[in-house]
């Protein structure tokens, strides 16, 4: 529970501890889980933003709009647009006699030409090459797997190993809790039991006090 200070200073934060590993009242009294489940339904539902300390999130590939646009058109799950096949295709003029389309598709047939050569080139490199560069990629592929596995299987176990230390620390506290709730009973017991006594024996007095003084007036 906080307290104030009377120069003002900033208070920290109020710590509310628990042991939920050793904690099972909400096992046993089935009561007491019911009153929870109520009061978790009549909380509002938690705000949708985040928390002002949270970062906005970065906006990727500033430098390069292409990427950019794909990135969104992925993100809203938007279909790829079609591939333009209308370049691979040697269509003839549509008017034999007008000399500028003929000019047109002798420009389009010599650029499908130099496509064809560049691809038979890159078909050429890709049977010498691109075998030991698959390898080599497949490699690499492989050793990041397996570091990112590695990692991943290093996380689990320290998420483990943290779990097991709480688990034990807040058995451990929860026993002395306990040992220390089970002597208070007891001398709250003493003390109760002393305290009737006392009453009983002022009872006593009071009940001899009287009896001398009978005593007295007789004699």
């Amino acid at each position: 529970m906080s307290t104030s200070v009377a120069n003002g200073d900033a208070q920290p934060p109020a710590i509310f501890d628990s042991l939920p590993y050793y904690d099972n009242e909400l096992e046993l009294y089935p009561v007491l889980k019911e009153k929870v489940e109520r009061e978790f339904a009549r909380e509002g539902k938690p705000p949708q933003t985040l928390h002002p300390g949270v970062p906005p999130a970065p906006t990727l590939f500033t430098a390069h709009p292409l990427l950019q646009a794909e990135l969104e058109r992925v993100s809203n799950h938007q279909p790829m647009p079609q591939l333009d096949t209308a370049r691979y295709q040697l269509p003839a003029p549509t008017a034999p006699e007008n000399e500028e389309e003929w000019q047109e598709a002798l420009k389009n047939a010599r650029a499908q030409l130099e496509h064809q050569k560049l691809r038979q080139t890159n078909l050429a490199l890709l049977q010498q090459y691109g075998s030991n560069a698959w390898r080599i990629h497949n490699y690499l592929n492989e050793a990041s797997a397996k570091n990112v596995e590695k990692a991943l299987e290093d996380l689990k176990n320290l998420t483990t190993e943290v779990n097991r230390e709480r688990k034990n620390f807040q058995t451990r506290l929860g026993s002395q809790l306990t040992s220390l709730e089970t002597r208070w009973t007891e001398l709250i017991s003493s003390i109760l039991q002393i305290e009737m006594a006392n009453v009983a024996l002022e009872v006593e007095i009071d009940r001899v006090n009287k009896r001398e003084v009978e005593l007295a007036a007789a004699l």
